[in-house]
């Protein structure tokens, strides 16, 4: 009762999944001696316990601690499981999903990437057939007819931008036989803090009529002599650009333009995403070029992010940046972000091992609560505080020794670094020390199970980015456990506080020994982006900062990053929120048309006389295909309107409006419209002797990374309000 009054954070009483797993475990002799497995019952949590630790043990070698079956009756709950790395999270995932499945619901297993998806659902496929249940896996190369065997199933493995492509692919079916998606009922997320936190408001994006996306190689060129200080000034956040008078009066000259002239924006707009191009984001870093293409890096993963991009004018700048041709772009058929398909669902559970940080957001976004699933055997890890330097430089010395002298010993080390381009880095600094490490980044992601695998051998060296959703466990090699285990070294403290602990929680796994310890500067982007104006202690002779105000500042500064992100989160939400309100009102218009005769009916009724002249075999397809046009089109048309109105809308705060309120108001009174111009149009091509129903000759998908630097509007008014403070 306390406990529930408090609400805190991982607070999910266990007491009554205990119970259950003691009965469970005094069933344990008597299901062991039988031949054939009884048919399990949901009706009795205590003996589904028991059978499925029986069949899990018979048929994959895999005996589930208490833990795991804790962790199991916290996901049939409804709850997000927190278990430590190595506590056996896909193992407790299928027992749910088995549980669901036989409570008559169909579950998706939601994965961060192909590979996990099909490993996973393959690797318990033994387990599921032992339980009576079906399992299948989709990923991104599954044929329409594996999706559809796939969806069959009562299990059905995928990661979530694929299954949400999936969804996206059926909005716009024109033949009820060819849905895919069955729907929505049970929802279980592996890695749940990264889906349903850091990738939440990512929007996925099903786009047609393509053409080529333009950007203009003269601006990419012209910026490039521009000087830092002198023709442009970033901002302390790096989250915009902006030329300096000079710098303007610099480039009309070169241009023979007038930049500010409001009756042609295209030029200044153009000089704008170059100069955020150039300026903002870096190679490796923040994008790859691989293949002949820009392949962006996902920063809470540290990999690249298959088929995501930004903007399409941010987009085409880089390509423009990089001397490539811009890649296809075109009009958005209709989107999701990763927030509204999760909330499709009428029941959500997911397991991670970094939830209790991110317990506000799982609650307020979701109305999960989060399970604290305790360690089968304690951790025995040892943590060092942070080892703070007053620059970069200093650091990376301090980093390459410490890794020289622990690899003398033996002991294999895991680096993780924020980015490519440090992993980069610090490989030809070891190398340098005649050391070889192995290196696991954004550029050589195919082969990162089997490059983790062998961290824990005796001498490896592995150095890697971001270490969420790779899904593989660290053995660790002969003799390790007496030289301490797995080293873990953190070249940085991450924008959020979860990172790092998932990155430490790779050593010590299953009670094994392990030690983990972070090198952090005074220069790093966490502390000279969000703690900027704070100045840090100085450092002791040895070249270390120990003055407790340098950890003061780098937790600062985590904090300051994680509630940052979170209003982001928070007023994406406010956005989007009322258009998948909308959405859903016109898509059970549009499923009643492609299931119903609904159509017909209609424009019989409007025009009858056109309605008789059309042949019986024929007539209502056509009606259906008609209103299914209008409103595929009208919506097209409308989600190009709200992310027009959305690109300037800040500028109503200039006017002591609010932004939000101001957006709703306008897009629910287009929306008012939108039913009548529907009508109007299937009208109107009922009565044309062609009706003109065509439609993109080609369609794609993908995911649109936010623009990390705000909307243009965004950045207008900032400057604005800034400088009227400054007045």
């Amino acid at each position: 009762m306390i406990r529930n009054l408090l609400d805190r954070p991982g607070g999910v009483n266990l007491s009554p999944y205990m119970k259950i797993v003691k009965t469970a475990n005094t069933r344990a002799d008597r299901i062991g001696k039988l031949d054939d497995l009884p048919e399990p019952s949901m009706d009795d949590l205590a003996e589904f316990c028991a059978v499925a630790r029986e069949a899990a043990d018979r048929t994959l070698g895999l005996r589930p601690y208490d833990v795991q079956l804790l962790g199991t009756l916290a996901l049939l709950h409804g709850h997000v499981a927190e278990m430590a790395t190595g506590e056996g999270k896909t193992l407790s995932g299928a027992m749910a999903a088995a549980g669901y499945a036989l409570q008559g619901k169909r579950v998706h297993v939601m994965s961060v990437n192909d590979y996990l998806a099909r490993r996973d659902a393959e690797w318990m496929a033994p387990f599921y057939e032992a339980m009576g249940v079906s399992v299948g896996w989709i990923g991104q190369n599954s044929t329409p007819e594996e999706r559809r065997a796939a969806y069959s199933c009562d299990v059905t493995y995928g990661p979530v931008s694929e299954i949400g492509f999936d969804v996206l692919r059926d909005r716009l079916r024109t033949d009820a036989a060819a849905v895919l998606v069955p729907e929505p009922e049970v929802a279980l997320i592996d890695e749940a803090d990264s889906v349903l936190v850091d990738e939440a408001r990512v929007p996925l994006v099903m786009a047609g009529a393509a053409d080529e996306g333009s950007a203009v190689p003269e601006m990419a060129a012209l910026v490039r002599t521009l000087v830092r200080g002198y023709h442009y000034e970033i901002d302390e956040g790096a989250r915009n650009v902006y030329l300096t008078p000079k710098g303007a009066d610099s480039v009309e000259n070169i241009l023979d333009v007038e930049l500010y002239d409001e009756n042609e924006p295209s030029t200044l707009i153009e000089l704008n995403l170059a100069l955020h191009a150039h300026a903002l984001l870096a190679k490796d870093v923040d994008y790859i070029v691989r293949d002949g293409k820009v392949q962006l890096i996902n920063p809470s993963r540290g990999r690249v992010a298959l088929l995501q991009r930004w903007p399409d004018g941010l987009q085409a700048a880089v390509e423009a940046k990089e001397a490539l041709p811009p890649s296809e772009k075109g009009e958005i058929l209709d989107s999701l972000t990763i927030q509204g398909l999760i909330k499709r669902y009428p029941k959500i559970s997911g397991m991670t091992g970094t939830a209790v940080a991110v317990s506000e957001q799982l609650g307020e976004f979701y109305g999960l609560k989060v399970a604290v699933i305790p360690p089968n055997t304690p951790a025995i890890r040892q943590d060092e505080p942070d080892r703070i330097y007053p620059t970069v430089p200093d650091k990376d010395a301090a980093l390459v020794e410490e890794i020289q002298e622990a690899h003398a010993t033996g002991r294999p080390i895991l680096i993780g670094t924020l980015d490519v381009a440090e992993s980069e880095n610090l490989a030809k600094l070891l190398q340098r020390r005649n050391l070889e490490p192995v290196v696991l980044n954004a550029k050589n992601d195919a082969e990162e199970a089997a490059i983790i695998a062998r961290a824990g051998e005796r001498g490896a060296i592995t150095v890697s980015t971001q270490m969420a959703g790779r899904g593989t466990d660290i053995r660790l090699g002969d003799g390790v456990a007496e030289l301490g285990g797995l080293y873990l070294i953190g070249s940085g403290r991450h924008a959020s506080s979860r990172l790092d602990d998932q990155l430490r929680g790779r050593a010590g796994r299953q009670g094994d020994p392990g030690g983990s310890v972070f090198f952090v500067s005074m220069q790093d982007d966490l502390i000279t982006q969000f703690v900027p104006d704070e100045r840090p202690p100085a450092a002791d002779p040895d070249g270390l900062v120990r003055h407790r105000r340098g950890a003061y500042l780098v937790g600062h500064a985590q904090r300051v990053a994680e509630g940052v992100n979170l209003e982001i989160h928070r007023n994406t939400w406010r956005y989007t929120r009322l258009l998948e309100h909308q959405r859903e009102l016109i898509l059970e218009w549009r499923d009643k048309v492609l299931h119903t005769d609904s159509a017909a009916k209609a424009l019989a009724e409007a025009d009858g006389e056109r309605w008789d002249a059309l042949p019986d075999d024929t007539r209502e397809e056509t009606a259906r295909q008609i209103v299914l046009h209008a409103i595929d089109t009208c919506w097209t048309e409308h989600l190009a309107f709200l992310t027009d109105l959305r690109e300037g809308i800040h500028l109503r705060a200039l006017g002591r409006m609010s932004p939000i309120d101001e957006f709703h108001r306008e897009a629910v009174a287009e929306y008012k419209s939108l039913q009548a111009e529907i009508e109007r149009r299937s009208l109107e091509a009922f009565e044309s002797p062609e009706p003109d129903l065509k439609r993109p000759s080609a369609t794609w998908t993908y995911l649109v990374q936010d623009n990390p630097f705000g909307t243009e509007w965004d950045r207008i008014l900032k400057r604005v309000t800034s400088a009227a403070r400054r007045g």
